[in-house]
């Protein structure tokens, strides 16, 4: 008589690529809601010169009637969503590091789009989080 075979244990898989591109995707539109809200928040700062956004109502005015800002807080909102269906999918110590790609793409827009001075000692950090991150990516995700 032969025991009974038990059933292999499941396999853990790495991330489906559909969920990658869940994450990169969700991460991408808070990059570029940060940056529309930086370029609004610029033109509120020139419409309010020579003072500087506060508190106030005019400050506030100017900040409602900014379509930049706006646009950012939308594309923040459809992150959002985004990331609610990368949580239903993955666990959250899998899935949140991926949102520090935001630095990185945050990095990326200031030196490439913004023409900003990126110092060297900041292109090293994100190329920690960029390492982090792919390592990260090479576990299994449930």
């Amino acid at each position: 008589m032969t025991a009974p075979r038990t059933e292999d244990p499941p396999i853990r898989k790495g991330p489906s690529m559909k969920l990658i591109a869940m994450i990169l995707l969700s991460v991408g539109l808070a990059a570029v809601a940060q940056l529309a809200l930086k370029h609004g928040m610029n033109q509120v700062n020139d419409r309010l010169a020579p003072a500087r956004f506060g508190l106030d109502g005019a400050s506030l005015r100017a900040l409602v009637a900014q379509p930049f800002v706006w646009g950012g807080l939308a594309l923040f909102g459809v992150s959002a969503l985004v990331w609610l269906a990368v949580l239903s999918r993955a666990s959250l110590s899998f899935a949140y590091p991926f949102a520090s790609l935001t630095y990185v793409l945050i990095l990326l827009f200031d030196a490439f789009v913004l023409d900003e001075t990126v110092p060297p000692l900041r292109w090293g950090g994100v190329a920690c989080i960029a390492l982090g991150i792919f390592l990260i990516s090479r576990t299994p995700h449930a």
